[in-house]
């Protein structure tokens, strides 16, 4: 009797021991939980009300006076907001905010305080630095691509976001998820940059991303965008791109490589979290192409898929 309570307490044991996940599939199902909450954030973050969903124009200036408001006789036309809003003087490198005839409407902002005649910060390929003009659901800057200046109009209830459809993705495959070896460029190169509105910027590349897929060699150089944030920004391509994926490419960001960016060492590349560039969705938008080592002759097949059929 003893020897078959031990018996059973054993087979017990085993059937729990059975249960449990092994480590391999234990691995794919976390790294599976992290690429599905990406996913999500990176949804939520598109349909913010400052997200790329929110883009509802993109309006190149003019030398000289650009007035703006919803009525047709302004050079800026928009959808919704006062007929008169405001006027935007460019001369030679400068943006100038002045009001209209009838003056600045009371709840119109500029940076969150009470719109007044200034000029506006503008630097070229750096957004961020530029102050917000807000009015009701519109959000609104200016924006410099060499030698070009535009104001960049978001909305709220723009016609991407209430139409907004689901995204579509590939599956995901851990086989697309490899780690690389990193080259690190001493000093850091600089490479121009074109972009969908046929203008380019310079980029610092400070190394590069060596793999093994398909059997094969490559080599791609991701950009530092910003030295103060631990972030590097992948611009690729791959034969996708002629059927199921965005035609000009799609962005991948990674952290750091192990060591840092001035030392040899290892970075993953999870191409499960290859994403569509802003253009992708909008018409509005000013997105970089990928360089020539970054268009890659092999498909892959994991990642964002297209979003317009």
């Amino acid at each position: 009797m003893r020897f078959r309570d031990r018996l059973v307490c054993l087979t017990f044991i085993a059937f729990l021991f059975a249960l449990l996940p092994a480590p391999a599939a234990s691995q794919e199902t976390s790294w599976q939980r992290e690429l599905a909450a990406w996913r999500t954030q990176y949804v939520a973050d598109l349909l913010k009300p400052d997200g790329w969903l929110s883009l509802a124009g993109l309006e190149w200036l003019q030398p000289g006076d650009n007035s703006i408001g919803s009525t047709p006789d302004n050079r800026i036309h928009l959808a919704s907001g006062p007929a008169h809003l405001a006027i935007l003087h460019l001369e030679g490198e400068t943006v100038t905010l002045n009001p209209p005839a009838g003056g600045f409407p009371p709840d119109f902002l500029v940076a969150g305080t009470p719109a007044k005649s200034q000029s506006l910060r503008a630097e070229a390929n750096n957004d961020k630095v530029s102050p917000h003009l807000t009015i009701g659901t519109l959000n609104m800057y200016v924006i410099r691509r060499e030698p070009r200046f535009a104001l960049r109009i978001k909305d709220s209830h723009s016609p991407a976001i209430v139409g907004f459809h689901g995204l579509k993705w590939y599956p995901p495959d851990p086989a697309y998820r490899v780690t690389a070896e990193w080259i690190p460029y001493s000093p850091h190169k600089t490479i121009a940059l074109a972009t969908l509105v046929g203008t380019s910027y310079d980029q610092p590349v400070p190394g590069a991303a060596e793999f093994t897929l398909a059997g094969k060699t490559f080599r791609l150089e991701p950009i530092l965008e910003d030295p103060a944030v631990a972030k590097l920004f992948f611009i690729l391509r791959d034969t996708t791109s002629a059927s199921t994926t965005y035609g000009a490419c799609r962005f991948l960001y990674t952290g750091f490589p192990n060591n840092g960016l001035d030392k040899p060492g290892e970075l993953v590349l999870d191409f499960n979290r290859l994403e569509n560039p802003p253009c992708a969705y909008t018409p509005y938008s000013t997105c970089p192409l990928p360089p020539q080592g970054n268009r890659l002759s092999i498909p892959l097949p994991a990642g964002e898929q297209r979003y317009h059929e």
